[in-house]
């Protein structure tokens, strides 16, 4: 599934978030060193939620190991019958979060994409298998084909059937951008997770393996502030009811801790102050607001009356 998101963005910070004060009487910057950013007793599916971080932080390794043999040859993408590309990593993130999330929470369903019958047909399991197994192994009994094939039917169309009484359920998207996913630039895909209960998303998480922070505008304190995070890529975000927004780094150096931030959407005032990112089947001039306002992608010359345009969409490498 590539969902297209209309992100809207302070011209005046490059960054997509804002950090806000979280707690009375704590920096504006409010930072937490920890598993989670909340303490347990204040988030009912805490347990529910550190399990999907940690199985969405595998899945993304799992992304960033089967990308990397992309473009030394095409084995690894092909079409679905409605001429989407679905690549091994789809079915291999599949099977990872439906074989942790079985494991922990059996009783709880998980709503995804995909089912065997594709990898059946062209006896590809084995590959999805082979893509698992390298980034470790996610029990200490070795995954079979089978295994492989069982976890990701459970989350197929079919694997449960929803009462007319509200469910308990995950809904998982194995790569949101498969189109941005199969390109060698730089147009971002996500891993997203989320709990559902009565009908509610309570819980959620979404990995973005190849983020890359724009620190161009941050002046010598602030990069001093975040020296850590000048080599590090992807990031990772979760949500639950109640406790707000988080973000911290994907690709944690091991002598350094997570550190989660509380992030906000950047408000504008000013339509022509936003950053807007559309579709690669749509032109600015489609648009309502082109009547009212032309359109730029170049950032360095942003006039008074136009809107700039970013091309940094899930799986869109467009405007």
């Amino acid at each position: 599934m590539d969902m297209v998101p209309v992100v809207v963005r302070s011209a005046s910070h490059v960054s997509a978030y804002r950090y806000l004060d979280y707690r009375r009487g704590t920096s504006p910057r409010f930072r937490v060193r920890a598993k989670l950013p909340f303490e347990q007793q204040d988030a009912k599916y805490y347990q529910h939620l550190e399990a999907a971080v940690h199985v969405v932080q595998r899945a993304c390794r799992l992304c960033l190991h089967v990308k990397s043999s992309l473009f030394s040859t095409d084995a690894n993408v092909h079409q679905k019958n409605d001429q989407t590309p679905v690549t091994v990593a789809d079915f291999g993130v599949q099977a990872l979060i439906s074989f942790e999330l079985n494991k922990l929470f059996p009783s709880i369903p998980l709503v995804a994409e995909e089912d065997s019958a594709y990898l059946r047909s062209r006896n590809l399991a084995g590959s999805v298998l082979d893509a698992i197994t390298a980034i470790d192994s996610p029990t200490s009994k070795p995954l079979t084909q089978d295994d492989v094939l069982e976890a990701i039917d459970r989350g197929g169309e079919d694997a449960f059937l929803f009462g007319s009484e509200p469910a308990t359920y995950w809904v998982l998207d194995p790569i949101d951008g498969t189109r941005g996913f199969v390109k060698a630039g730089k147009a971002l895909y996500v891993v997203g997770l989320a709990l559902v209960v009565e009908g509610e998303i309570v819980a959620g998480v979404m990995g973005c393996p190849n983020w890359q922070e724009d620190f161009s505008k941050k002046s010598p304190a602030e990069l001093e502030e975040v020296a850590d995070m000048l080599s590090a890529s992807g990031t990772i975000m979760i949500a639950h009811i109640g406790c707000g927004t988080w973000t911290k780094r994907l690709n944690s150096m091991p002598k350094l801790p997570s550190v989660w931030t509380r992030c906000f959407v950047d408000g504008s005032n000013l339509v022509q102050k936003a950053h807007f990112c559309i579709p690669d089947s749509q032109t600015w001039e489609s648009l309502p607001l082109s009547s009212s306002f032309n359109a730029t992608n170049n950032v360095d010359d942003v006039g008074d009356n136009q809107v700039l345009l970013l091309a940094t969409c899930c799986g869109r490498s467009n405007i």
